[in-house]
C-alpha cells in the first residue's frame, strides 16, 4: 500500500480502518502534512489484500489500520522492523536488493517514479503526494534518467550544420544595435 499510494510514513501508521473504502471507487484517505486531507485511489489488487487484512482482523472504524501486536497502531520503529525484515527475504530472490537499505521514504520515492514514468504529469504527481509546491516534485524529473533518455527519442536531432562559429546576418545584426 505504501508504493501504490506514496503515503509519508506518519500518514500510514495514522490510518483507521474508517480512512479506507473499498466498495466503487476504492480509495484512502488521510490527514498529511498541514492537516490537509488527501484522498487516494487504490487498485482492484489493493483493495482485494486489504478486504482480506480487514476481515482477518476485526474491529471498530477507529481502530488503527495496521496494529502492533498489542492492537495500537504501528510505530515507524515498527514499520521500519517489517520493512528490513521483509527486504533481507525479497533481497534472497531479488539479488539488486542485497545491500540496499528500503525505508518508508523510499517507497514514497518508488511510488512518485512509478507515475512518473507511467506518464502522470508533475503537477498530479505533486497532488497525489500531497506536496504543498508542485517544484518539490521537479526532483523526480532530474532522477530519471530513463524519461530524459524517452523524451530525447522523441525529438528529431538537428538538422542544422554544425560547421563553425555561429555567423549572424546583417539583419540581426541591425536589430540588435537599435536596441
Amino acid at each position: 500500500m505504501a508504493v501504490e499510494t506514496g503515503l509519508r510514513l506518519s500518514e500510514l501508521i495514522g490510518l483507521r480502518r474508517q480512512d479506507v473504502e473499498l466498495s466503487h471507487g476504492a480509495h484512502v484517505r488521510c490527514v498529511g502534512k498541514g492537516r490537509k486531507e488527501r484522498c487516494t485511489p487504490l487498485r482492484k489488487e489493493t483493495v482485494r489484500v486489504l478486504r482480506a487484512w480487514l476481515g482477518e482482523r476485526e474491529g471498530e472504524p477507529s481502530d488503527p489500520l495496521f496494529r502492533n501486536a498489542r492492537g495500537g497502531p504501528l510505530s515507524p520503529d515498527g514499520v521500519q522492523y517489517l520493512l528490513a525484515k521483509h527486504g533481507t527475504t525479497a533481497a534472497t530472490r531479488c539479488a539488486s536488493l542485497k545491500g540496499k537499505r528500503v525505508t518508508p521514504h523510499v517507497l514514497r520515492h518508488t511510488a512518485a517514479m512509478n507515475l512518473l514514468h507511467h506518464g502522470v504529469d508533475s503537477s498530479v504527481i505533486a497532488l497525489w503526494l500531497g506536496h504543498e509546491q508542485v517544484e518539490t516534485t521537479q526532483m523526480y524529473l532530474h532522477a530519471s534518467l530513463d524519461l530524459k533518455e524517452r523524451t530525447l527519442e522523441k525529438i528529431d536531432p538537428y538538422t542544422t550544420p554544425q560547421t563553425g562559429r555561429y555567423r549572424p546576418d546583417d539583419q540581426l545584426l541591425a536589430f540588435l544595435d537599435n536596441l
